[in-house]
């Protein structure tokens, strides 16, 4: 075997065992912030299915969904990038609304239906 074809054999190894690490392989790419707001929009919609979340807890969920967007609308609207400080401030705002949604989902009010 020649040296250069070790070497692309050696990549292509740390690259098949790199895939499953980085969550490409289950289909977990959407981790950015369009991923989580939609992850977490299934989880209210999910609920709501479910009974979980009664009108009044599903309202304010959607309406912190609502302003999160528009955080982060605004911050997109500086010139097209987010900053560090941007990000980082949404992923808060992001974790508090999954905190808040896991909280509205497993507390002992449900719908009467």
């Amino acid at each position: 075997m020649n040296k250069a074809w070790m070497k692309w054999f050696l990549m292509a190894a740390m690259i098949t065992a790199a895939i499953p690490m980085m969550g490409l392989a289950n289909g977990r790419r959407n981790n950015g912030i369009n991923g989580r707001q939609q992850h977490q929009q299934q989880r209210i919609r999910q609920g709501i299915r479910s009974g979980e979340l009664t009108r009044r807890e599903t309202a304010r969920l959607q309406a912190t969904q609502a302003r999160i967007r528009v955080n982060e609308a605004f911050a997109r609207r500086s010139g097209g990038a987010f900053t560090g400080r941007e990000r980082l401030r949404i992923q808060r705002q992001l974790n508090h609304s999954s905190r808040s949604i896991y909280r509205q989902k497993h507390d002992r009010q449900d719908r009467n239906w």
